[in-house]
């Protein structure tokens, strides 16, 4: 027996390459052999920055007995689901099929063909948790794999039918603003209205379902569904699962006050929550929100820049020193580094006492809202002095692959934050990002590959990372005014016309029609910690039509919209990505602006106002010419205005 994963890119199969366990890659290899030996798969799912998989692997993949039962009874089989988070997608359904909650380590008995008949997540290596010891659980299945073929037949039957129910769809009326909006009033129900975010333990940011209710404000003013979402961010932006002192946001918080963080950093998170306080600062013109952007896009062009300028996927949630021994602070730690009137200003701001809140230290988090402008240079000098002894620590690992539709969310975060707040240097890092993955992640076909490390680029890509760069392209092009970007999005448009879409009952794939090893081809609807891929979608391809004047782009995406409509009622919390996509196809703001540099004036307007499904035109014209901008909603173009104060009151009309 012999591991094979030395010869892989991803940082997590690496990281398991040398285990005693006879671990292969997904694919045809590892199927044959499941097939010629007659032993079912057992399938480990995880990713670099996840702590519980290194638990696992710690207790028991590490162990020479446990990786001895592995290899005897089983073909191992270890899935990066960052990379194939379309396998991921397939048996976590599976599991939530066989009556378990998801979630990571995904731990899937499978046949030699790839079917699910057994699951679980983290198993531990002594009876815990309710949960049996992992070596006894390998016996056990093994034994009921040569035992009872006939029940286990059964079960992958009736999973495998309920996944290929999964993948079909039915079309239906479409929704309105107002059902939306009426959907999003019932859920301020399960929003928990002193500390945000939805009640309970633990506590996600969710920036889409709050993106949501945001929008929903804007249209109809009502101060419930704003103060949800401004709650919401002022705990995020003060608790513990911000991080104070490099920027940037944890993945989610163990508690229900936002203090106590799982200590991993997701660029997917970072992203969403960039382009949800940029819009709610156009609004509020909260200086909070602010400098939490400015703050988090620092943090990203510090330290998540990968090869050729793209964006790295994420920070591991441990240390070396142990979980969130990094971002943790003793009381005499800081009087190491501060003078002891800064130490006892910084302690009471940051809620840093002798006895700490986690583990003996302190996580930092601002126990008030923020102070006097000199009292917060004052911190701004402490931080400044902290984070230069916080970088001498062990640092946690870095998981530097570079993800298509993540590199895309963040690529058009990055570009409206450097519009809004007007600042090159962000749109420029934007830039060198996208011109990375658009040229060294090109496919011949027009598509994309889903992930590159060291410049080997893996899969044929999904139909996640053509929506996320198409919705960056379309970015770019508003902001640089450059028409190249728009055909961009047409080549990718149309590649996922070809290679996703499905002829028959509508909707998008997530995999693309000459996907390998894959047993069922979903069509991914409901959010999870990214937007659903037909949302994505669909909302990128009312933009695109909307930018080009090409109803094709536009005709698709009321098509796929209508597919998933009669899933609203039931799933409308999940479902935030597509309803942003009907407002987008439903109601655009069109605005146009010309006059060359007189237009500027105009410009910094136009970005101070919150406009969720803003599509915007610079139109090339000579200095001589006068600036104008003409705004286009509900089917009606207004006449052109001329100088700012016009502008906000024509877009202030409802």
């Amino acid at each position: 027996m012999a591991n094979h994963l030395a010869g892989e890119t991803s940082p997590y199969l690496l990281q398991h390459a040398d285990n005693p366990v006879d671990w292969r890659p997904w694919g045809a290899e590892a199927l044959r052999l499941a097939e010629a030996t007659g032993r079912p798969i057992l399938l480990s799912i995880g990713y670099a920055a996840c702590h519980w998989c290194h638990v696992m692997a710690h207790e028991s993949f590490e162990d020479p007995d446990v990786a001895r039962l592995m290899n005897t009874l089983f073909v191992p089989v270890k899935v990066d689901r960052e990379e194939r988070p379309d396998l991921d997608a397939i048996y976590q359904q599976a599991l939530a099929m066989i009556g378990q909650q998801g979630g990571w380590p995904l731990t899937m008995f499978l046949t030699p063909a790839g079917e699910p008949f057994f699951g679980g997540t983290y198993f531990p290596p002594t009876p815990r948790y309710g949960r049996p010891a992992f070596a006894d659980l390998l016996q056990g299945i093994a034994d009921a794999w040569a035992d009872h073929p006939d029940r286990i037949r059964t079960d992958v039957d009736a999973l495998r039918r309920g996944l290929a129910e999964r993948g079909r769809s039915s079309a239906g009326a479409a929704p309105s603003l107002a059902a939306i909006d009426e959907g999003c009033r019932r859920m301020l129900k399960i929003v928990d209205s002193q500390r945000g975010g939805l009640a309970g333990a633990p506590k996600f940011p969710q920036p889409g379902l709050f993106d949501l209710l945001w929008r929903a404000h804007l249209r109809t003013d009502d101060p419930a569904l704003a103060q949800a979402v401004t709650v919401t961010l002022d705990n995020i932006c003060r608790g513990g699962i911000c991080d104070h002192l490099g920027g940037g946001f944890m993945r989610y918080s163990t508690d229900d006050e936002w203090l106590v963080p799982h200590f991993e950093k997701m660029l997917y998170d970072n992203a969403q929550l960039i382009d949800l306080m940029t819009l709610v600062w156009q609004r509020t013109q909260a200086p909070l929100y602010r400098t939490r952007v400015a703050e988090t896009v620092e943090w990203v062009l510090r330290e998540m820049i990968a090869e050729g300028g793209a964006f790295a996927s994420s920070l591991d949630a441990d240390s070396p020193g142990g979980e969130g021994s990094f971002y943790t602070w003793s009381l005499d730690m800081i009087r190491e580094h501060l003078d002891p009137e800064a130490t006892d200003l910084f302690a009471h701001a940051y809620g840093v006492s002798a006895e700490g809140n986690f583990e003996g230290r302190s996580i930092l988090h601002r126990t008030g809202p923020l102070l006097a402008d000199d009292i917060e240079q004052r911190l701004a000098e402490s931080r400044a002095v902290l984070w230069r002894a916080r970088e001498e620590r062990p640092r946690p690992a870095r998981d530097d692959k570079i993800l298509a539709d993540w590199n895309g969310m963040m690529i058009a975060a990055l570009a409206n934050a450097a519009f809004v707040f007007d600042m090159p240097r962000w749109l420029d890092a934007a830039l060198r990002a996208y011109e990375t993955v658009r040229l060294a992640m090109a496919l011949p076909d027009g598509r994309l590959a889903h992930s590159m490390r060291w410049g080997r680029i893996g899969g044929i890509g999904l139909a996640d990372d053509l929506a996320h760069m198409i919705a960056a392209a379309l970015t770019l092009a508003e902001v640089t005014g450059e028409r190249r970007y728009l055909d961009h999005a047409r080549l990718w448009a149309e590649a996922a016309d070809r290679h996703f879409w499905d002829d028959g009952s509508g909707g998008w794939f997530q995999t693309a029609a000459d996907a390998a090893n894959v047993i069922v081809r979903l069509k991914p609807v409901y959010d999870n910690a990214t937007p659903a891929a037909n949302g994505a979608m669909a909302r990128a391809m009312a933009r695109l039509g909307q930018a080009t004047g090409d109803d094709r782009f536009t005709g698709r995406a009321e098509a796929a919209i209508a597919v998933f409509a009669t899933e609203f009622a039931e799933h409308f919390p999940s479902m935030s990505a597509l309803a942003a996509a009907y407002e987008q196809f439903a109601a655009p703001v069109q605005v146009a602006v010309a006059g060359g540099d007189g237009a500027e004036p105009l410009l910094r307007q136009l970005a101070t106002e919150p406009l969720p499904t803003r599509v915007l035109t610079l139109v090339a014209s000579s200095a001589a010419t006068p600036a104008t901008a003409t705004v286009c909603r509900a089917h009606t173009c207004f006449p052109p205005v001329h100088d700012a104060r016009q502008l906000h009151a024509l877009l202030m009309q409802r």
